[in-house]
């Protein structure tokens, strides 16, 4: 068997267990699905902050490109605080919204391709799947896939600024 790909069914197979460890039934929004994780409180925290709960519990479906913890804390010191505040709500909803499509997008959809998509805040993302893997500007997608009743989520290792 060639290592390199015997290497990459193993990576394959632990993202795949990930994914099944961190999508619910596909009963939970996508809200619930992040809240049940503990490596988006910061996501969260800040869905809440902006006001922006009920849409990701709406409807959809919504394709949420969701930062970990880690990926928010290396934001420069202090700029989730700032953000937080109320008096910059319209900054962190144009933030978040970027984070957003309109619409279900799988990983599958944009491998081997490099696209532009709309986001929810009216300003373009740029994908790459060209390169063994997902990249949306410059965060890799870590994880992929991860259903929700109203949309689909995927772990990315950056915060995306529009």
């Amino acid at each position: 068997m060639n290592r390199r790909f015997a290497l990459k069914a193993t990576i394959a197979a632990a993202a795949l267990a990930t994914v099944s460890a961190c999508a619910g039934t596909g009963s939970k929004d996508i809200v619930d699905v992040a809240a049940s994780n503990g490596d988006f409180t910061t996501l969260v925290a800040a869905v809440q902050a902006a006001g922006l709960e009920d849409t990701l519990r709406g409807d959809g479906p919504f394709t949420v490109f969701a930062p970990t913890d880690a990926a928010f804390a290396a934001l420069p010191a202090g700029t989730v605080e700032s953000l937080l505040l109320p008096e910059n709500k319209d900054a962190l909803v144009s933030i978040l919204t970027y984070h957003v499509l309109p619409g279900s997008v799988k990983a599958a959809d944009v491998l081997g391709a490099k696209t532009q998509v709309a986001t929810v805040n009216g300003k373009e993302l740029s994908v790459d799947g060209t390169r063994g893997g997902v990249l949306v500007n410059n965060a890799r997608v870590e994880i992929a896939n991860i259903s929700a009743s109203n949309g689909v989520i995927h772990v990315i290792d950056k915060v995306l600024l529009p």
